[in-house]
C-alpha cells in the first residue's frame, strides 16, 4: 500500500469535551432547525461548561455540505452567534460525509504543529432543509424575462414558458448521486452486497440490532451526557434520536421493497441510514491549554488518515483509511478495542467487516501480505449507528468521534477507531486513545 500521508507529528492533541444535538428524522417537510441553529444549540452548553471564554478560542472549524442561503461560511456565522468575537477566525470544510471528521483533523493538525491551542470543531447538517432548485430551462427563461422591457416583449416571453420549465431539481437526490460514475449511494451499497455475498437477511438482522442497541442506550441513559436537549419556537422538546424503532422486527424489515435496484436488490429504507438533521462538536486542546485552564481530558487524537478509492465502491472507504492509519502508526489491528464505523448502509458496514478479514482483498486492494483481522460484532457500533441514529452528512464524522470517546470511557478501554465512508470514493479514519 502506498501511503502518501504522514502520521500526525508534533505536540499531543487532546479532546476535552463535546456535545451534540439529537438526530431528528426528516419527515414531511423542513425540520424545526436549520443547520446553523443546530450547530449553535449544540455548542452553547458545551462552551458554557468550559472554564475559558469563547473569545479565547484560536479558531472555529465546522463541516457542512448544504448550508442554507443565509449560512454562507456557516462556521463563521455560528462562531459569531456563539459570542466568540470578531477576532476569532472561523471557517467551513466540505468533504462530503467526512466533513465533521475533516474539521476535527484540521483542528488537530493545527494544534499539533503549534498554530493553535484551543479549537472548537465539528459538523452540522439540516438535510430536511436541502434546497429545491430551478432547472436550467427555468433559469434561462427568467433571464429572458428580466430582459423584456416592453409589454409586448413580456407577452412573448410568457408565450415561451412551458410546463417543463417548472420541473424542480431536488438537491438532496442529486447530492446522493455520484456524478462521475452515475450511481446513487444506494447502488454502491448494492455492489458491495453482491461483491461480498451478503444476504437480505444479514442486512436486515444487522439493522434490527442497530435499532435495538440505540434503544438500549437511550433506555439506560448512556446518551444523556452526549445530547443537548432542544426546544423549538412552539415549545416542543427534542431530547433523543427520534428515528429509532425499538420494536422493529425482521418480518417488518423483510416486507420492505428494494429502494434502488428494483425488484431484486437488497438495500431498502429499513437497512439504510436515515435522512436526518443534527450537529456535533468537540473542543480540542494542546497540553499547554489543558494545564492553563485545568481542562478535563476525554482522550487523545493520535492521528487521522484519508484514502481514495473507486467511487462505485465508496462504502469500503473505512477499510482503506483504517489500514493506512494503523500501518503508519504501527498499531496492531487486534489492539483496537472498539470501532465506530458510520452506517451509511448495513451492506456497507458488513462489507467493511468482511474486507478487513479477507486475505484476497487485503492483498489485492491494500497491498498487504495477509488479512488485517476480524472485528468482534460486540465491539462495533455498540450503541447503534446511522441506520438507527441517522446520518446528517456534515455531522456524522464528528458524532462518531465524540461517541467513541464516551464508549472508551464507559467501558474502561484505551484505544478505538472511528471511520467513515465518503461519497465520491473516499474514506476517513481517526485513531483515538483514552488518556
Amino acid at each position: 500500500m502506498e501511503m502518501k500521508e504522514t502520521p500526525m507529528q508534533g505536540r499531543p492533541v487532546y479532546i476535552v469535551d463535546g456535545s451534540r444535538t439529537p438526530c431528528l428524522k426528516a419527515r414531511t417537510g423542513p425540520g424545526p432547525f436549520p443547520a446553523a441553529e443546530l450547530a449553535l444549540r449544540a455548542a452553547q452548553p458545551l462552551l458554557l461548561r468550559m472554564p475559558f471564554e469563547p473569545s479565547e478560542l484560536d479558531q472555529v472549524i465546522l463541516g457542512c455540505i448544504m448550508p442554507g442561503p443565509d449560512e454562507a461560511n456557516i462556521g463563521r456565522v455560528v462562531s459569531l452567534r456563539l459570542g466568540c468575537g470578531r477576532s476569532v477566525p472561523a471557517w467551513t470544510v466540505q468533504r462530503n460525509c467526512g466533513s465533521g471528521l475533516q474539521a476535527i483533523d484540521s483542528a488537530a493538525r493545527d494544534i499539533a504543529n503549534g498554530r493553535s491551542d484551543l479549537v472548537l470543531a465539528g459538523g452540522t447538517e439540516a438535510m430536511s432543509h436541502a434546497p429545491v432548485l430551478l432547472n436550467e430551462k427555468m433559469v434561462a427563461w427568467l433571464g429572458a424575462w428580466s430582459r423584456a422591457r416592453s409589454p409586448l416583449d413580456r407577452v412573448r416571453a410568457l408565450g415561451q414558458l412551458r410546463p417543463a420549465h417548472l420541473t424542480p431539481i431536488i438537491a438532496l437526490l442529486r447530492g446522493l448521486t455520484d456524478p462521475t460514475v452515475g450511481l446513487g449511494m444506494g447502488h454502491t451499497a448494492e455492489i458491495l452486497a453482491w461483491r461480498f455475498g451478503l444476504t437480505r437477511e444479514e442486512l436486515d438482522r444487522y439493522s434490527q440490532a442497530s435499532h435495538q442497541r440505540l434503544a438500549a442506550a437511550q433506555a439506560e441513559g448512556r446518551l444523556a451526557d452526549e445530547i443537548e436537549v432542544l426546544y423549538d419556537g412552539k415549545g416542543n422538546l427534542y431530547d433523543h434520536d427520534d428515528g429509532v424503532r425499538p420494536d422493529v422486527t425482521l418480518e417488518k424489515l423483510a416486507s420492505l421493497k428494494p429502494a434502488f435496484d428494483r425488484p431484486f436488490g437488497l438495500v431498502t429504507p429499513g437497512n439504510s441510514s436515515q435522512i436526518t438533521d443534527g450537529a456535533a462538536w468537540v473542543v480540542l486542546a494542546s497540553e499547554e491549554a489543558v494545564e492553563k485552564h485545568g481542562l478535563p481530558v476525554m482522550g487523545r487524537i493520535v492521528d487521522c488518515a484519508w484514502a481514495g478509492l473507486d467511487p462505485a465502491v465508496m462504502g469500503l472507504g473505512p477499510v482503506h483509511a483504517s489500514a493506512a492509519l494503523l500501518q503508519r502508526n504501527e498499531v496492531p489491528f487486534d489492539s483496537i478495542e472498539y470501532w465506530e464505523i458510520n452506517e451509511a448502509f448495513a451492506a456497507q458496514v458488513l462489507a467493511c467487516v468482511k474486507a478487513f478479514a479477507d486475505p484476497g482483498f487485503c492483498r489485492d486492494e491494500l497491498g498487504l501480505e495477509g488479512p488485517l483481522g476480524e472485528i468482534d460484532p460486540e465491539r462495533l457500533n455498540v450503541d447503534g449507528g446511522a441506520v438507527a441514529v441517522g446520518h446528517p452528512v456534515g455531522m456524522s464524522g464528528a458524532r462518531i468521534v465524540l461517541h467513541l470517546l464516551r464508549v472508551l470511557a464507559e467501558r474502561n478501554a484505551k484505544r478505538g477507531v472511528a471511520a467513515i465512508c465518503i461519497g465520491g470514493g473516499q474514506g476517513g479514519a481517526a485513531l483515538l486513545e483514552r488518556v
